[in-house]
């Protein structure tokens, strides 16, 4: 209803209503049935006001407007009203949405995280085919005229590049080496050959590995090797000459080989050969030329040598 019809509709009930109780004051005491034919007199005037102001078919209209409640549409006191015969429809329609979310949240695995996806087939797939190892590469690695521990023969050839002030070459040595000794070397399938890999910043790396060369001239290479590595390197070349003299070795020659740098040339030529062979740290080994880098465990030489066997 607009605003124009409630405001003219009020403006002629007061005229309406003035004009009524100017009549009623003018008369005497009325009976019930005066007030009985004054209330439809009423009714029958706002009637027709009514219809002057919106009209001849405005009427059905109007009425329609307040009598006119669709089903389901909320009554005058709030609540929401239902027909019987349509709440079958909604419980259907409910209990079909509850069907599809729950079957689409079983078919994500237990949530929503994917999206919708419609009579999708699973497609068949071929069984994943095992993933062969990558071959190591094989590098020309030379042992030179290095001393070798073992069957000159043995089919695997190790040759390690090392020092003796690394920790991690003092690992190797300690935990893998003899493991590597008794089960392959000793019994003739691998030879190992030591080549010298003095780091810089390692002040007694250098003359130990002179030290051992000095002690490989008399024939006990492997001897100082051990040593070395097993009561380190402190104390520099007095160590090593006490060392050659605990192995008995013949002390002047070793004092004049180890003090002369007569084999500083030697190791250092190790030292480039490793660089060329693309040793960039210590300890470093190739296994029939194959690279195993750094202090790894038996189990992993193992399989190195058992493949070349």
């Amino acid at each position: 209803m607009s605003d124009e019809f409630i405001k003219r509709e009020d403006d002629d009930d007061e005229d309406f209503d003035d004009n009524i109780e100017g009549f009623e004051n003018s008369k005497p005491e009325r009976s019930s049935s005066d007030s009985d034919s004054r209330d439809r007199f009423r009714e029958r005037r706002f009637e027709e006001r009514r219809s002057e102001i919106r009209g001849p078919e405005s009427n059905s209209g109007f009425e329609r407007s307040f009598d006119h409640r669709p089903s389901g549409s909320g009554s005058s006191d709030g609540t929401i009203q239902i027909k019987k015969e349509d709440l079958w429809k909604y419980s259907t329609f409910i209990l079909l949405a509850i069907v599809i979310i729950g079957g689409y949240y079983v078919y994500n695995g237990g949530g929503f995280t994917g999206k919708a996806v419609a009579n999708v087939q699973p497609t068949p797939t071929q069984p994943a085919q095992p993933t062969q190892p990558t071959e190591a590469a094989v590098v020309p690695v030379t042992a030179d005229d290095d001393a070798v521990l073992g069957d000159s023969d043995a089919p695997v050839t190790i040759i390690e590049f090392s020092e003796y002030e690394c920790p991690f070459c003092k690992r190797y040595f300690d935990q893998t080496y003899p493991a590597i000794k008794k089960e392959y070397i000793d019994t003739g399938k691998v030879k190992i050959i030591f080549r010298d890999f003095p780091l810089s910043f390692h002040q007694q790396a250098q003359k130990a590995a002179e030290a051992a060369e000095c002690a490989g001239e008399q024939g006990k290479y492997y001897e100082m090797h051990d040593k070395l590595f097993e009561s380190g390197v402190v104390g520099g070349v007095d160590t090593f000459k006490n060392y050659a003299q605990g192995m008995g070795l013949d002390q002047g020659k070793f004092n004049t080989c180890l003090d002369s740098g007569a084999m500083a040339g030697e190791v250092q030529k190790d030292f480039q050969d490793g660089q060329k062979f693309g040793v960039k740290g210590t300890p470093a080994f190739f296994i029939n030329g194959k690279l195993i880098s750094g202090a790894q465990p038996f189990a992993a030489f193992q399989q190195a040598i058992d493949a070349e066997l």
